[in-house]
């Protein structure tokens, strides 16, 4: 499930180049494929759930050869580089976090000091008060966490840990206030006559792409702890 791999020129590939070598870590690389090459197919995957104006699509790779001219920087580099890629990437995922739940919100505070029930505005119900203070905070937090990522990355020390925590709970933020302004819509949030619809089915592929949430909790699990992949194994023995 590659973005744009129906349009792009070319893709960096994370490829097995070395797999005798005894560190797990040096065995890969970073292959620049250019998808004018015979031997590369892509498709463009249907039927998704949300982000259906993203090119997502199946990528096959059958004998292509590329030069070792390709590699990218240093042979047997491609782990480290895939890490310090995600440190990057995930700053945007969680800024893509903190968009989608203050569009949901302002869709909620919109919808209820307009609808009325029993004669009066939903907004004026102290529940909904509390729901929309709830995420009001929440996307708070999300954004200050957000911010503090970019601000390491911009003073050249961006921190594997708080890009994780950023993207994990931003977009754990955005399912939860997109869910929260949905409900205060009632049924009306359920059909495409209102954007909380789509907003709804957009939320979800956060907490999925970029790192799922589960590698995201691991990567900061593991820098709390001090311990890597090989030394829980081993305790967990």
């Amino acid at each position: 499930m590659i973005t744009n791999g129906t349009l792009a020129n070319y893709l960096l590939v994370y490829c097995l180049t070395d797999p005798h070598i005894g560190s797990k870590s040096k065995r890969h690389s970073i292959l620049l494929v250019e998808t004018d090459r015979e031997g590369y197919k892509a498709d463009t995957i249907h039927g998704k759930m949300g982000i259906r104006a993203s090119d997502t699509a199946n990528v096959y790779l059958n004998n292509v050869r590329v030069p070792r001219e390709n590699i990218v920087e240093t042979e047997g580099d491609g782990f480290l580089q895939l890490m310090k890629f995600f440190d990057h990437s995930r700053f945007y995922a969680a800024a893509h976090g903190v968009g989608l739940a203050q569009g949901a919100m302002e869709q909620a505070i919109h919808y209820v000091k307009k609808r009325k029930q029993f004669g009066q505005t939903l907004a004026s119900f102290q529940v909904t008060q509390f729901k929309i203070a709830e995420m009001a905070t929440l996307i708070e937090t999300a954004r200050s966490l957000a911010y503090k990522a970019c601000c390491n990355l911009d003073r050249g020390n961006a921190d594997a840990q708080i890009s994780a925590m950023a993207k994990w709970w931003a977009c754990n933020v955005s399912v939860k206030v997109v869910d929260e302004a949905l409900q205060l819509h009632g049924g009306y949030g359920y059909i495409g006559d209102y954007p909380i619809e789509r907003f709804y089915r957009a939320a979800k592929i956060l907490e999925i792409y970029e790192g799922a949430k589960e590698v995201d909790k691991i990567t900061i699990g593991r820098r709390i702890l001090g311990v890597n992949g090989e030394e829980i194994h081993l305790r967990s023995l």
